[in-house]
């Protein structure tokens, strides 16, 4: 092998290794970032990680919003029609979380079973309307 094909092979020998570096690099990044959602039903069977961050998702169940003591933690319990986990979330709720709600919740489970959510999302349906507008009479035309 003449010289010149050594140093070749050599920097495309660099070349492939940065790239795969790179990759494994990149991958390892999304891997620690991704968030995965589980229902609780899911959660219950013990498919959801014990000690990584992920989504849990359902209805608040009716009558199970509590709000022990005089801070922002409340507790709730939500339910995918099949089974029932409780949330603990310490902090200001959206405005439209409500009990018969559907929520999205971020956080970990803990040791006695109990979700606790770094983050509560509400969702709203495709009807939503601003009160501003309801009253002004906007938006009440029929298809």
């Amino acid at each position: 092998m003449t010289p010149a094909r050594k140093k070749r092979l050599a920097l495309i020998t660099l070349m492939l290794a940065g790239v795969t570096v790179g990759v494994g690099l990149a991958l390892k990044s999304l891997d620690q970032n991704i968030m995965f959602f589980f229902t609780p039903s899911e959660v219950l069977s013990g498919k959801a990680p014990q000690d990584r961050l992920f989504r849990i998702g359902g209805m608040v169940v009716d009558g199970s919003v509590n709000r022990p003591g005089d801070g922002l933690t409340v507790k709730f319990d939500l339910t995918d029609n099949e089974q029932r986990v409780t949330v603990s979330f310490a902090g200001i709720l959206p405005d439209l979380f409500r009990e018969g709600q559907g929520i999205i919740a971020n956080g970990k489970l803990g040791s006695n079973g109990e979700f606790v959510a770094e983050e509560v999302l509400a969702k709203h349906d495709e009807n939503y309307m601003p009160q501003e507008l309801a009253d002004m009479g906007i938006g009440e035309e029929k298809y």
